[in-house]
């Protein structure tokens, strides 16, 4: 009988009861380049089962907690370092998909049922920072990413009124698109559209290239990445930065490096990691269907990987680039 591969062995496993032999199966070196980020001690970790559709990490280094959404269950939860507890940090959420930081060390969230972005203050009071364009409703709002200048941008595809399992079904009033929050009067910006199904969206560490994927293609499957220009404040064209194959990409995040980590779904079910040139480096194996990432840990190094019903994640020689 033929020796399983690591994809195969990654999916035999039982987290419950399984050791697993070092180094982990489930990370696999397809270019010298991505060697460097792997640890060959370190193992894939489960540290949460339990959601419906698990989204939006997001690391706060200081309080030493990841949060994340659980969108169909209308709440966002809590993992602590120190202990491995799980506990809500909010419900309801409004459908909460993606969130981040800000330059200020706010929660920056995108909501499905309001259709809105929102950010949490220091003294925990929600305001709204987005939810309108042109005095039509955004779609609904699913993931964000912040520039150095302190701009949000977020991508507004319609899953979340499609149906009523993650909000509120209803008939999209405007066209799929990217859009930035200034930083100093609050206004919207649209700034790319013709997008599909914009969803995951990073920058580069030095925050002169913004990547976006579009879950929503097909013929090809592709990540596309825009130049920044005007000091940050506007996209010069956009290109594809990579076809993914038979994977669909969600969520995407950049270490410091410049390498694009990103969640390639039910082709490989696997995160996909690319060099900045966009040659595919490395997969990491995910046994459920992956939908986000960040780096996170005290050196942030430690990647943490939401995937369907679950939490993962795994420490690696990579470090998440700022704001990621």
């Amino acid at each position: 009988m033929p020796s399983k591969s690591k994809a195969d062995r990654r999916l035999d496993r039982n987290w419950d009861t399984d050791i697993v032999a070092y180094p982990e199966p489930a990370v696999e070196v397809l270019d010298e380049r991505f060697q460097k980020y792997v640890v060959g001690n370190a193992g894939m970790e489960r540290i949460y089962t339990g959601c419906r559709w698990a989204e939006g990490p997001a690391w706060f280094g200081d309080g030493r907690y990841l949060l994340w959404s659980d969108i169909p269950n209308n709440r966002i939860l809590r993992w602590t370092e120190e202990t491995g507890s799980v506990s809500e940090y909010r419900k309801p959420s409004n459908n909460a998909n993606g969130n981040i930081r800000d330059r200020k060390g706010r929660l920056v969230t995108c909501e499905h049922l309001t259709r809105r972005v929102t950010r949490t203050e220091h003294d925990g009071t929600v305001n709204t920072i987005a939810s309108s364009f042109r005095n039509h409703p955004l779609n609904s709002p699913n993931d964000a990413a912040v520039h150095s200048d302190g701009a949000v941008w977020f991508t507004d595809p319609d899953y979340g009124i499609l149906n009523d399992y993650e909000g509120d079904k209803s008939e999209p009033e405007l066209s799929t698109a990217i859009y930035r929050i200034d930083p100093v009067d609050g206004s919207v910006e649209l700034k790319a559209s013709g997008i599909h199904k914009p969803n995951g969206i990073c920058f580069s560490p030095d925050f002169t290239k913004l990547y976006v994927s579009d879950s929503g293609s097909n013929n090809p499957r592709v990540i596309y990445v825009y130049e920044m220009t005007n000091g940050g404040t506007t996209l010069n064209g956009g290109k594809v930065f990579t076809e993914t194959g038979n994977d669909s990409t969600d969520g995407i995040r950049c270490d410091s490096d410049g390498n694009l980590w990103a969640s390639a779904q039910r082709g490989t079910n696997s995160i996909s990691i690319y060099s900045p040139e966009s040659d595919l480096i490395g997969r990491i194996y995910v046994p459920e269907v992956p939908s986000n990432l960040t780096f996170g840990g005290k050196k942030r190094n430690r990647l943490f990987i939401t995937a369907s019903q679950s939490v993962y994640s795994i420490y690696t020689g990579a470090k998440g680039a700022a704001l990621s």
